[in-house]
């Protein structure tokens, strides 16, 4: 399996930045290729800007020729994402969504001719990744997230982006409470994680 991480928090020492490394670890002890983009690393730009949108447009049209005005960056992970059949996404959940980069990511890589097409209509995958990892910490106790914000990551990335696009095989790794975790427990998550990647348990 060729793995592809896309990762987002500004501090090297953070939990999620722990859970990225044992991921790769994972992966790689279990014999598979891992790669990794690092977002805040290549200062990616998040932002979906005028040229961006009339390649979105072009793109839905036209297809992969109306891309000419987007990012080099989103070409070069366009590149990625056609390497990869497993997607594994690593972040923080900050006020109940995701940090800007990694919305970016969404609104600027998850595009037309991209990472779908269209037909008749209808929105279909043209990645050969098969399945998406989604690992996310935050502080909100996972009922809190659920009765009153409604999980919204599962509503705004696994249904409303990757289900969107025809990918079914979601997973969605919620890890809630870390900062009042004890250290035990989060020794016990980055193991769990670790055991899932290097077992092939996907």
């Amino acid at each position: 399996m060729k793995t592809l991480v896309v990762f987002n928090h500004p501090y090297g020492g953070s939990y999620c930045s722990a859970i990225l490394e044992a991921v790769e670890d994972g992966v790689k002890d279990g014999g598979q290729e891992c790669r990794v983009i690092n977002l805040d690393q290549d200062d990616f730009d998040p932002v979906m800007r005028a040229k961006d949108l009339i390649a979105f447009s072009g793109a839905g049209r036209v297809g992969e020729s109306a891309l000419g005005t987007v990012d080099e960056q989103v070409m070069e992970y366009k590149k990625d994402l056609e390497w990869a059949d497993h997607l594994v996404m690593i972040f923080p959940i900050w006020w109940m969504t995701m940090p800007a980069m990694m919305k970016g990511f969404v609104d600027k890589v998850i595009f037309p001719a991209v990472a779908y097409n269209m037909d008749k209509g209808k929105l279909v995958s043209r990645l050969p990744v098969r399945k998406v990892t989604v690992i996310t910490t935050m502080n909100t106790p996972a009922e809190v997230y659920r009765d009153s914000f409604n999980n919204s990551i599962e509503g705004s990335l696994v249904k409303g982006t990757f289900r969107q696009i025809g990918i079914e095989d979601i997973q969605w790794i919620s890890l809630n409470g870390v900062k009042q975790a004890s250290q035990e427990q989060r020794v016990t998550w980055l193991d769990e994680i670790y055991q899932q990647f290097a077992g092939g348990n996907l």
